[in-house]
């Protein structure tokens, strides 16, 4: 699987993920290559082209999907304002159940009391 982070979510959680094997890149590396931050629409694309799952705070991405089916796969991280390594720790603990929940949805919300799929 391979990931897009959106830019309210720290680099971190990027550095994270290529630690455990996934292709992953965050919003604030295309910014620098850019010289500008991208839209959703631009990450939705990225998204879709290289078969990304954007992982992100932003609702837009949520009732994007629902509306336009972009982006194809979004980790929905719904659990407000948190600390960095709160959110690591959040990952740690549920991401092989994020992981099995992408098998039969579309969606996967992730917050700091469950973890559920939306959508398929």
């Amino acid at each position: 699987m391979k990931f897009i982070i959106d830019a309210q979510l720290p680099v971190r959680l990027k550095n994270w993920l290529t630690a455990q094997g996934y292709d992953s890149i965050h919003t604030d590396e295309i910014a620098l290559e850019t010289q500008k931050e991208p839209t959703n629409s631009e990450i939705a694309e990225i998204a879709l082209r290289e078969n990304r799952t954007v992982i992100s705070k932003d609702s837009d991405f949520f009732k994007s999907h629902i509306l336009t089916g972009k982006p194809p796969k979004l980790l929905f991280i719904t659990t407000g304002n948190i600390v960095n390594n709160e959110l690591l720790l959040l990952f740690e603990t549920n991401f092989e159940t994020v992981l099995q929940l992408f098998n039969s949805y579309n969606i996967v919300e992730m917050n700091n009391f469950f973890v559920v799929g939306h959508g398929k």
